[in-house]
């Protein structure tokens, strides 16, 4: 009886350790997922440093600039559209234009160095601000990220005149900006969300 009951003991470990490790993996992956879903995605610019790694191609694997045009150029890929992409998205747009060359091609894209003041995504604020400048664009990035990045509005700011100016499609298109009722009251239908070139012009006040 003690024999029979070993084997049983025995069967059961076998088969209850690959569902335990089965559960367990499950489990791991569940738990990453909201966390790579929530990263916010940097829009590369012109500016930038980036390193492309192709694996298991050494020799296309390099570290390129994104040119003033918004292009860069690898081997085998001489101009690809890199300014306004997310890293995942110009990866993708590699690997279709590599997989012309090599079979089912698995392309990385990092960003060694972020893009340099003046980049054309980047959002420029001009006028009565306490630091008038310009600042990196990231996705998400709001009318009240930038004015806390620029230290608000300066004490002559005339805040509800202020004007967004995006390029669009159509040609230059301005927007009313109501930032004094965003900083000093909480109006948090005039924060904005912003697109990669816009400019903020913040007028002074008429005494």
């Amino acid at each position: 009886m003690g024999m029979d009951r070993c084997a049983v003991f025995l069967a059961f470990l076998l088969v209850a350790a690959p569902i335990a490790a089965h559960a367990q993996t499950q489990m791991a992956k569940t738990s990453a997922v909201p966390i790579a879903a929530s990263t916010p995605s940097y829009i590369i610019g012109a500016g930038d440093e980036l390193r492309i790694f192709v694996w298991k191609n050494p020799d296309l694997s390099v570290d390129v600039p994104v040119r003033p045009d918004g292009k860069i150029s690898t081997p085998l890929v001489p101009d690809v559209q890199a300014q306004g992409k997310t890293p995942t998205e110009l990866a993708a747009s590699l690997h279709t234009a590599l997989s012309n060359y090599i079979q089912d091609p698995v392309v990385t894209v990092l960003v060694k160095t972020f893009e340099a003041p003046g980049s054309a995504s980047s959002i420029r604020v001009i006028g009565a601000a306490v630091t008038p400048k310009t600042v990196p664009y990231h996705a998400g990035l709001t009318a009240l990220d930038v004015l806390i990045d620029v230290g608000g509005l300066s004490t002559f700011a005339d805040g509800n005149s202020a004007m967004l100016i995006r390029n669009e499609a159509s040609g230059p298109r301005t927007y009313n900006l109501h930032l004094a009722d965003l900083l000093r009251d909480g109006e948090m239908s005039a924060n904005m969300k912003l697109s990669p070139g816009d400019i903020i012009r913040i007028p002074e006040r008429w005494f």
